[in-house]
C-alpha cells in the first residue's frame, strides 16, 4: 500500500488550483484502496517501532504524495535514484519556509500582478500574453536560479516562451522597464547605429543577459535567450548555447579535469502545456539530453500548465493522461504541483535543483495554473471555455491568496503589499516618462565574449586574407592522417585517404575537397578557434570522403588526429541523432554562445534541411535582424543533379535566395580552394554571419575541381567569381552559371567547338557567391567582354527553383544585363525521377546555352 502511494498518489493529487472534474480512468487506476490489499482500516500494526492504523497511515500518506505537490518516479530505472527522490521529497514536504522567503514570495508575485495591472491601464489594447493565473512560475524561476546559484554553478541559460515572458524579465530579471516600455509604445529597442541592420521584433521575445549577487554573496549570470513565436524552437537552441558554455568555461566534457557536466553551466527550460506535447522538437529534445557531443548534464523543465492549447482542451490536445508523459522516453522524474500553492512550487525549485545537480539528468515540473484571459489579452475565451472561465473570473487571483494567508498568519501586512504596490507603480510612471535617455543592452559590448566583432556594413562587402602559410598546412596535413601505433587503420582508409594525402602534400599536388577542408579546420585549431561538426555521419562522410575520425579495426575506439594540434582548441565531429531540426537549432546555440566557435552542421542530402524550416526561418536567417545576434554557423547542404531523384538531388537553394538581405552569406564552390578559403573568411572577419553552402557531391573527386597547394596560400582570397580564361574581345556570348554546372557546360563546349568555331568565343563564368551578390566583381568581370551580345543564365535546377529568380532581377537592374535562361522547365518536384526522362533533360540543358 506504501509502494503504491509512493508510485500512484499523483493520480487522486490535489494539483489543480481551479478544482476542475478529474479524469475517471485516472483515479481508478491509482488501486490506492486497503481493502485491495487485503486491509481494514481499523487494522492495526507496527512501522518503524511505531503503532498506528491503516486509516491513519492512508491519511498520512495522502498528505504526503497525493496534496498539492505530487511525485511520479515509475520511469526512473534505478532503484536507488528512485529511493533519493522520493525520500527528499518527503524531507522537503516536512519543511516550512522561513518567513523571509514567504516575504520574498509574496513580492514577487504581488510586483508582478502590478506589472500586469499597469501595462493593462496604460495600454489597453496590447497583447502582453501576461503572467496572470500563472504568477508562481515567478517564484520557481527564483528559487531554481537562488538554489542552483547555491550548487556552485555560475551560468544559467533560460529558453522560455512568450506567456509570462514580460513578467520573468522585469520582475526578476532585471530588464530595464523603460526600454520595454519605449518598446510598447512603438520605438526601437536598439541604439540609432543597429538600425541598418536591425529590424526589431515584438515585445514578447525579448531577452537579457544579466549578473546577480545573492545574499550569500554567490554570483550568477543569467542569460534569458530571444525566443520565436513558434513554440519550443528555442529550447534546443538554449541546450546548444548552454553546451557552448560549457566549452567556453571549460566545463564538463570541455574540462581539464574531472569536472562533471553542468556543474558551471545549466539549463532551465520553460514550455506550455499544449506545445509540450504537440510540438515534436520537444522528443527530439528529449532524445538527446543523454546523448554524447549534446549532455549538458540535465536539463530543468518547468511546464506552465494553462490547461488549455489556445482554445483546445487538454483531451483533445494530447493523447496521454498528462502533459508531462513524454519525459517517460528518457525515464525522467516529474512533479505535479499546484499553481495556486507559492510554497510546494517553491518546494519543487528546490527539489529539481537538488536531483539535477545530484544525478545530471533532466527533471519536469508540471505546474498547473490558468490563463486569467484568453491566448491574449484581446481574446474572449468564454466563447469556448464556459466551464473553465466561470470558475477563473469567480476567484481571487494568485498574488491576492497568497498575500491575504500571510495576513491571516500575521507575517505580512496589508501596508506592506501596498508599500510593494507603490513601489511598483512609481518605478513604471519614471519610466514611462523617460523618451530618450535609455541606455541599451548590448552583447557586442566590451568585456563580453563578442567584444571584438562589429555591426558588418551593409553598404559594402569586404574582402579578407584567408590564405594560409604552406608550412602550416603541410604540417596540418600530415597531422589529420597521424594516429596512434596501436590503431588500425581501414586498409581502404589507409590506402586511398591516409596515404595519398601525404603523397599530395609532399609533392605539392592537387587538394581535394576533403583536404582543403581538413587544412581549414587544422588551420582555425592553431590560431585559436574551436570548430565542431555535427551532422548525419559527418565523421566518414556520406560520401565517404572526410575520414575526420579514424575508427580502429580491431577494438573499435575513434581518434581524432586533428585534436593533437592544440591542448586547448579542439574539433568536436557529432555523428548526429537522425533528427534535422532539434539538432540544427543545438547547433545555432552552439554557434553565437561565443564568436571563435566554427559550428558547422551537415544535411546528409542538401534538400533534408527542411526538416528544420522552421529554426532557418526564425533564428538563422532572422536572428541579427530581430534581435541583433550574429551567427556564423555554416550549413553544408550537398547539391547537385546527377539522376538520383526528387529528394537528392538539389537544396533548394531558391529558398535561402528568397531570404536574403546582407544577412548570410550563399555560395556555391566550384573547386576546393574556394571551399578553404570560405571556411576560413568565417572566422577571420570581424563580424559574423551565416554561411549557406551548396556543397558537392560528384565534384568532390572530379579531377577539374581540384585545386593547388599556392591557391590556398597567405594572400589568397575567396573569389566571388571565377575569372574566363578566354580571348575578352573575340567573345560573342557570355554564359553565367553558378557550382558544378559549369563542369558540364566547359566540356559541352569544347566538344561543341571542335565542329563549330564560333563556339570558341562563348565565354563561361561561374558565380560562387550568390550573395552578397557580387554586382561590382560581375560589372568589372563583363566589362572585359565588349563585344558580347548575348548573356546566358544556365542553371540544371527547374526554372521555378534554383538561383534563376534571384539573379535575374539583379543582373537587370543592378548591371543593366538582359539574360536568356537555359535550364529544365518550370516543374513541381526538383527533380524527375525517371532515368530516361532526366537524360533528356541533361541533353536539353546542356545544348541550349549554345543555340
Amino acid at each position: 500500500l506504501i509502494e503504491q502511494y509512493e508510485r500512484y498518489g499523483h493520480k487522486i493529487g490535489k494539483v489543480n488550483p481551479l478544482n476542475l472534474p478529474r479524469v475517471p480512468e485516472i483515479e481508478s487506476d491509482a488501486l490506492l484502496e486497503p481493502s485491495l490489499y487485503g486491509l481494514e482500516l481499523n487494522q492495526e500494526f507496527i512501522l518503524d517501532g511505531e503503532t498506528k492504523t491503516v486509516e491513519a497511515l492512508v491519511a498520512e500518506l495522502k498528505a504526503k504524495f497525493c496534496g498539492t505537490i505530487t511525485l511520479e518516479t515509475d520511469t526512473i530505472e534505478s532503484a536507488e535514484e528512485k529511493d533519493w527522490v522520493v525520500n527528499r521529497f518527503s524531507q522537503l514536504q516536512s519543511q516550512d519556509a522561513s518567513d523571509s522567503e514567504k516575504h520574498r514570495m509574496a513580492e514577487i508575485l504581488i510586483k508582478s500582478q502590478a506589472l500586469d495591472q499597469y501595462l493593462a491601464i496604460k495600454f489597453p489594447t496590447l497583447k502582453r500574453y501576461g503572467g496572470e493565473g500563472a504568477e508562481s512560475l515567478l517564484v520557481f524561476v527564483d528559487q531554481y536560479l537562488r538554489s542552483t546559484s547555491q550548487s556552485g554553478v555560475d551560468e544559467v541559460m533560460i529558453g522560455m516562451p512568450h506567456r509570462g515572458r514580460n513578467n520573468v524579465l522585469v520582475s526578476l530579471l532585471n530588464f530595464p522597464i523603460e526600454v520595454m516600455l519605449r518598446k510598447i509604445k512603438g520605438l526601437s529597442e536598439f541604439p540609432d547605429e543597429a538600425l541598418s541592420i536591425a529590424t526589431g521584433d515584438v515585445l514578447s521575445h525579448l531577452s537579457v543577459s544579466n549578473d546577480f549577487k545573492y545574499e550569500d554573496g554567490r554570483k550568477l549570470h543569467v542569460n534569458l535567450i530571444p525566443n520565436p513565436s513558434h513554440l519550443e524552437a528555442q529550447v534546443p537552441v538554449a541546450i546548444g548555447k548552454c553546451r557552448g558554455r560549457q566549452q567556453t568555461l571549460r566545463d564538463g566534457d570541455y574540462s581539464d579535469g574531472e569536472a562533471t557536466r553542468g556543474s558551471k553551466a545549466t539549463c532551465l527550460l520553460l514550455h506550455g502545456d499544449a506545445s509540450f506535447t504537440g510540438q515534436g522538437i520537444i522528443m527530439e529534445a528529449l532524445n538527446m539530453s543523454k546523448l554524447a557531443h549534446f549532455d549538458i548534464g540535465g536539463s530543468v523543465h518547468l511546464i506552465v500548465n494553462n490547461q488549455v492549447g489556445f482554445t483546445t482542451p487538454p483531451h483533445r490536445g494530447r493523447s496521454s493522461p498528462y502533459t508531462s508523459d513524454i519525459g517517460k522516453m528518457i525515464g525522467c522524474p516529474v512533479i505535479h504541483v499546484n499553481g495556486g500553492e507559492p510554497e510546494q512550487v517553491h518546494r519543487a525549485a528546490q527539489l529539481a535543483v537538488e536531483y539535477r545537480h545530484k544525478y545530471r539528468k533532466d527533471i519536469i515540473i508540471d505546474l498547473l495554473c490558468f490563463r486569467k484571459w484568453g491566448h491574449n489579452e484581446m481574446d474572449d475565451p468564454t466563447m469556448t471555455q464556459p466551464v473553465m472561465y466561470g470558475v477563473i473570473n469567480n476567484r481571487h487571483s494568485i498574488p491576492d491568496d497568497y498575500a491575504g494567508k500571510l495576513k491571516d498568519l500575521n507575517i505580512l501586512t496589508e501596508t506592506q503589499i501596498e508599500s510593494w504596490k507603490a513601489e511598483e507603480i512609481s518605478r513604471f510612471n519614471d519610466a514611462f516618462r523617460m523618451n530618450e535617455s535609455v541606455e541599451f543592452p548590448s552583447y557586442l559590448a566590451e568585456g563580453s565574449n563578442w567584444g571584438e566583432m562589429r555591426l558588418p556594413s551593409v553598404q559594402k562587402v569586404t574582402t579578407w586574407d584567408t590564405g594560409c602559410h604552406p608550412d602550416i598546412l603541410r604540417f596540418v596535413g600530415a597531422k589529420s592522417v597521424a594516429v596512434p601505433k596501436d590503431l588500425k587503420t581501414h586498409n581502404r582508409i589507409q590506402k586511398s585517404h591516409s596515404d595519398t594525402r601525404m603523397t599530395k602534400l609532399t609533392s605539392d599536388g592537387l587538394i581535394d575537397w576533403a583536404l582543403a577542408e581538413t587544412l581549414a579546420f587544422g588551420s582555425l585549431i592553431h590560431q585559436g578557434y574551436n570548430i565542431r561538426l555535427c551532422g548525419q555521419d559527418v565523421g566518414r562522410g556520406t560520401f565517404g570522403h572526410r575520414h575526420a575520425m579514424m575508427v580502429c579495426q580491431e577494438s573499435g575506439a575513434v581518434n581524432i588526429p586533428l585534436n593533437e594540434l592544440s591542448e586547448k582548441c579542439h574539433l568536436e565531429v557529432v555523428n548526429s541523432l537522425l533528427s534535422e531540426e532539434a539538432v540544427l537549432a543545438f547547433e545555432y546555440g552552439m554557434s553565437v554562445e561565443h564568436p571563435n566557435r566554427l559550428v558547422l552542421w551537415e544535411a546528409q542530402f542538401g534538400d533534408f534541411f527542411n526538416g528544420a524550416q522552421i529554426i532557418f526561418d526564425t533564428f538563422i536567417t532572422t536572428g541579427e535582424a530581430k534581435w541583433l545576434q550574429q551567427s556564423g554557423l555554416v550549413i553544408l547542404l550537398p547539391h547537385g543533379y546527377d539522376g538520383a531523384g526528387p529528394e537528392h538531388s538539389s537544396c533548394r537553394i531558391e529558398r535561402f535566395l528568397q531570404c536574403t538581405n546582407m544577412n548570410m552569406s550563399v555560395c556555391h564552390p566550384t573547386t576546393s580552394a574556394q571551399y578553404f578559403h570560405l571556411l576560413r573568411r568565417q572566422m577571420l572577419r570581424n563580424f559574423r554571419k551565416p554561411l549557406i553552402v551548396a556543397s558537392p557531391k560528384i565534384l568532390l573527386r572530379l579531377p577539374v575541381s581540384l585545386s593547388l597547394l599556392f591557391l590556398i596560400r597567405s594572400a589568397f582570397s575567396f573569389l566571388q567569381h571565377q575569372l574566363s580564361n578566354f580571348p575578352p574581345f573575340s567573345v560573342k556570348k557570355v554564359i553565367l552559371c553558378s557550382g558544378k554546372h559549369y563542369y558540364a557546360l566547359e566540356d559541352q563546349r569544347k566538344k561543341l567547338s571542335q565542329n563549330d568555331k564560333d563556339l570558341k568565343n562563348v565565354a563561361i563564368v561561374r558565380v560562387e557567391e550568390l550573395c552578397p551578390f557580387p554586382t561590382d566583381a560581375l560589372r568589372q568581370e563583363l566589362a572585359r567582354f565588349p563585344s558580347a551580345e548575348t548573356f546566358v543564365w544556365a542553371q540544371e535546377e527547374p526554372r521555378n527553383m534554383g538561383p534563376w529568380s534571384f539573379v535575374n532581377p539583379r543582373f537587370a537592374n543592378l548591371l543593366g544585363v538582359q539574360l536568356k535562361y537555359c535550364g529544365r522547365p518550370v516543374m513541381a518536384a526538383p527533380a524527375v525521377g525517371i532515368g530516361t526522362l532526366h537524360t533528356e533533360q541533361v541533353k536539353t540543358i546542356l545544348s541550349d546555352p549554345f543555340v
